[in-house]
């Protein structure tokens, strides 16, 4: 287990910023042959790109899409790749849902705004324009930009009986709704580039939903009976791309000697059931100590973080046999003590356990910290953001872990 302790963070990153002095790429984050050449894809426990390892460190910025809707405010995003490229980013997440209320994609089931649609394929545009993957969810969880609340509720208002939001899981009106979304947007043709999205090789996987759950459930076999038609479905009409659930990493009923690593309660998934579905092509955890452990002191909460990689990386090797990818992380400013230098420390050394685990041969093969803004974005704040121009400590941070995991690809 790696080491969380206040004096290990200080001693691992004076050596990691030693052993790593190369840093950051200084080279035209631009890639001016505009075409990222080929599918990330899985062999074995590992991800691979052209036959050789593929190792990445990487960033959430969930928000690109609708703020590209507004093509005045498309240089937010423009100025997010180019800085997340400079630091050696190489794989961002973001959404491609927006479900009723206003900028929305979806306005109701099988309605869209081609206007936002286009700031999509902009966003896909730009990030092939800078040499970075992206991971694409389908749909919200949370009510938050419509999501699993919303479904439920065009439903409701169209007379169908449902009961309650874990209805998205089981009735067939409610799939139905996802199942259309799902194959609207994976044959969408980017009006920019010209490529359906099945075919452009920028996007590195889909994601079915952002941190599923079921209250109704909490075994997690009601989550696993959906992912395993949805996961069916998007294979059956996408085969080339990767595919992901977006867990959190919450253990279930498969395992129960396991639920002790999780932070007091279920949510209704099943970490190891629900990533052995074969269509599903790597597992994902997101970690927050600091709100699931809020009442707890800060070395508590870093030694449950200690734990908690090493359990699910564990597990993603001996069980899954499949990667796995830290799929949200960070450190929130709304932290009690918190300053620039803490969060510094807290990421250094979750990427330093990160680049341990992929050093020796695990299955561990990258991290998505929460989440990255640009310059002016302060309505999009949750207090996880991070503006890497304004942050050049916390950014050289980053730059070493990329060169650092780039390193170990080749």
């Amino acid at each position: 287990m790696a080491c969380f302790s206040k004096i290990t963070c200080i001693l691992a990153l004076l050596f990691f910023s030693l052993a790593l002095v190369s840093q950051a790429r200084v080279l035209d984050p631009v890639n001016h042959s505009n075409n990222i050449p080929r599918f990330v894809s899985v062999k074995g426990s590992h991800f691979t790109l052209d036959q050789s390892s593929f190792l990445f460190n990487g960033f959430n910025s969930y928000w690109m899409m609708t703020v590209a809707a507004d093509p005045n405010m498309r240089h937010q995003v423009t100025e997010v790749f180019r800085d997340a490229s400079a630091a050696g980013m190489s794989v961002c997440r973001t959404w491609a849902f927006a479900d009723g209320g206003s900028n929305s994609l979806q306005l109701s089931p099988g309605t869209y705004d081609e206007r936002v649609f286009q700031g999509l394929d902009f966003v896909i545009s730009e990030a092939k324009r800078f040499n970075i993957y992206l991971i694409l969810s389908f749909v919200n969880n949370y009510k938050d930009y419509g999501g699993r609340p919303q479904y439920v509720q065009w439903a409701r208002n169209a007379g169908v009986q449902v009961k309650n939001d874990d209805d998205f899981y089981t009735h067939p009106v409610v799939k139905g709704y996802y199942r259309n979304h799902v194959q609207r947007v994976i044959t969408r043709i980017n009006t920019i580039t010209k490529v359906a999205y099945k075919d452009d090789s920028t996007i590195m996987a889909w994601e079915l939903m952002n941190e599923p759950r079921c209250d109704a459930d909490s075994s997690g076999r009601t989550v696993n009976g959906w992912v395993q038609e949805m996961a069916s479905l998007v294979k059956s009409v996408d085969n080339k791309h990767l595919l992901t659930i977006g867990m959190e990493g919450f253990y279930g009923d498969t395992m129960p000697e396991k639920k002790q690593f999780n932070p007091g309660y279920q949510v209704g998934t099943d970490y190891i059931s629900n990533h052995l579905i074969k269509e599903i092509d790597f597992a994902t955890i997101h970690a927050y100590p600091d709100i699931w452990l809020a009442k707890q002191n800060e070395d508590a909460q870093m030694a449950f973080m200690g734990r908690w990689m090493q359990s699910h990386t564990t597990d993603a090797q001996a069980i899954l046999k499949k990667p796995l990818v830290i799929a949200e992380f960070g450190k929130s400013n709304k932290d009690p003590g918190f300053n620039t230098g803490a969060r510094d420390l807290y990421m250094n050394a979750v990427y330093t356990s990160i680049y341990k685990y992929a050093q020796n041969g695990g299955t561990l093969g990258g991290s998505l910290v929460w989440q990255v803004l640009a310059q002016g974005m302060q309505q999009y704040g949750d207090g996880y953001e991070i503006v890497l121009s304004e942050n050049p400590t916390t950014s050289s941070v980053i730059s070493r872990q990329s060169h650092a995991m780039s390193t170990l690809s080749h």
